[in-house]
Formats: structure tokens, sequence, C-alpha cells
């Protein structure tokens, strides 16, 4: 073989030695990086439902308007809820009026119980002095120093006043009874009363129920809600989609999740934003692979079995200070590589 065809041999071969080398180099360098392109922006969005059935009279925001927490973003025929309010405030007024006057009638029975107890006193004190009487005239009826008519008279009074002191007895446990019976119908006049006082909570909740507030900061979008439309409870009438406060969903597969933690640094490359690099950090990694959340889980027990790489969904925070804040928007696609060897 010529000289030159050798030189060439070895020169070929020494590159291809060097390639080989920085291949080499560069996987054991870059061995503990975990990538996938399976990954997406997601957030909480939160979805406005009516709460009350009724005709939209407003729409304050359109598609895309920022909106701040406690803004109004659509009104809702609110005559019938504040006819009902008022119904519920008088209702709940009346019961508290009949709570007053069985009140009342407890004041006035406790005095009436005073009363019948001082009649009781008066009628012992009449029947012990008449009992006494009627004793001293049978001492003297018997020593011949009072006449038979005196005697008589003693005893008429004696049984008078012992009637009477019955009869004060028999007023007085009347009027005891009495007060159970108005103190049964104050339990039920009170629990009345706490009754109606609930419902006009829950109209005047109807009635505010009827404006319908953004939840949170975001951008208003999805809007489905138009003038003079008719929604029962729960229809959905638009979206509230917060900007600032999204985060990084990728899905790994299953031998990928080896070495991974939450803490680890992450790159990051929104597809949107090619020429702009962030870096998160693996906040947690789901309980379990995708296809366990998904509607119908797979069954590997039934039929023939196909083994299939699973994917776990892992999640990743964006940096608070991010140059694109606010303009990632859910959905967008991203790349992200997990550097497995960053804990810090």
């Amino acid at each position: 073989m010529p000289p030159p065809v050798k030189k060439r041999i070895a020169a070929v071969a020494l590159l291809l030695l060097a390639i080989v080398a920085v291949s080499l180099g560069y996987w054991w360098s870059r061995r503990h990086i975990e990538t996938t392109d399976d990954a997406y922006v997601t957030s909480d969005i939160s979805v406005m439902a009516a709460k009350v059935p009724g005709y939209v009279t407003s729409v304050e925001v359109a598609d895309n308007q920022p909106v701040k927490k406690g803004d109004i973003l659509i009104r809702l025929e609110s005559r019938d809820y504040e006819a009902k309010r008022d119904q519920a405030q008088a209702q709940a007024q009346a019961r508290r009026l009949a709570l007053a006057q069985i009140e009342a009638k407890l004041n006035l029975q406790d005095a009436q119980i005073r009363q019948a107890g001082a009649e009781v006193t008066a009628a012992a004190a009449d029947t012990l002095r008449a009992k006494n009487d009627l004793e001293r005239a049978q001492i003297l009826v018997k020593n011949e120093f009072a006449s038979r008519q005196k005697l008589d008279q003693s005893q008429a009074d004696s049984q008078r006043t012992a009637a009477q002191l019955n009869r004060a007895k028999a007023g007085a446990d009347a009027a005891k009874r009495q007060t159970n019976v108005l103190d049964a119908e104050m339990a039920t006049a009170r629990a009345l009363s706490d009754e109606a006082d609930a419902q006009l909570e829950l109209a005047q909740i109807d009635l505010e129920n009827t404006v319908i507030r953004a939840p949170i900061d975001g951008v208003a979008a999805n809007r489905s809600a138009q003038l003079g439309e008719y929604v029962r409870a729960g229809s959905q009438l638009l979206s509230i989609v917060p900007l600032d406060k999204v985060w990084i969903e990728a899905n790994f597969k299953e031998t990928q999740l080896t070495r991974m933690k939450p803490g680890q640094s992450v790159d990051i490359k929104i597809d949107a934003f090619p020429d702009q690099h962030l870096q998160g950090k693996v906040e947690s990694i789901a309980p379990a692979s995708g296809a366990k959340f998904s509607l119908l889980p797979p069954e590997n027990a039934t039929g023939n079995f196909t083994k299939v790489v699973q994917r776990v969904p892992v999640r990743i925070s964006l940096p608070l200070d991010s140059p694109l804040k606010g303009r990632i928007a859910p959905g967008l696609s991203a790349v992200v590589k997990v550097d497995t060897l960053s804990l810090p």
C-alpha cells in the first residue's frame, strides 16, 4: 500500500477516534440530563358558572380582557331575588315579633306566679289564724265561757280559709304549669325565628349570586354568556386564566425517573419563545402514571399483553422573575431538561 494511502487511512482513523471520543465525552457529561418534549404549560383555570338561574342583563368583560379579583363579570336579572329577599325579611320580622310577644307573656306570667305565691302566703296565714281561733273557741265553749254560735262561726271561718288556701295553691300550680306551656311556645317561636333568619340569609346569598365576580386575577377567556340569554344554575359562562401562576407539566418515561427528585433544576424552552431559556425546578412527581388517571385505565390482567413504556407527569415550577411572565399561556408546548445531579 502506498505511503500516501496509509497516511490518509491513519488520518481518517484518528478523525473517527476523535469523533467517538468527543461523543463519548459529551454523553458522559450529559448522562444525568433527562429530556422530554412531551411538556406543556398549564395553570388552575377558573371556570365561572352561574349559581342561580336567570337572564343575563349585562356582560362586563370581553374575551382576553385582564380582570382583577372582585371585578364584576356578569350580571343576572335580580328582581325576582330582591322580592324573595324582601319576603324573607318580612317573615323574619314577623317571627321576631312573635318571639317578643311570647317573651312579654313570660314576663307577665312571672309576675302572676309571684302574685299567686303571695296569695298562698296570705291564705296560709288566714288559715293558721282561723285554726287558732277555732281551738280557742273550742276551749271557751268547753269551759262555758263562749256560746255555741261563736264556735260555729270559728269552724266556718276555718273551713273557709282552708278552702281559700287550697284555691290559692291551685292557682299557683296553674301559673307554674302555664309557664311550662309558654316555655314550649318560646322554644318553638325561637326555632321558627332561626329558620326565618336562615331563609333570609339564603335569599340574600341568592341575590348576591346574581352578580358574578372574578375570584382571582387573570384574563377572561372562553366567554359564552350573551346578553339576554337565560342560564341555568351550573351553566359555564366564561373562564379566568391566571397568567402569572403557571407551571410546566412534563410527561417523562418511567425509565427517566430513576434519579429524578423534587428540587432539581430544570432548563426550560418554550416553543413559542425559542430564544428564551428559563430555569425552573422540579416541584413534585405524580403518584401514578397518566394512564391510571385516564377515563378508561388499561387492564393488563385480561387479554393479550403488550408492554408499553408509561409516562408519569412531573410538575415543574417557572421562575417568579421570568422575563416571559404574563406571556406564557396555558397549553403552550415546551422542552425541558432535568439535571438529576443538581440537588440543593
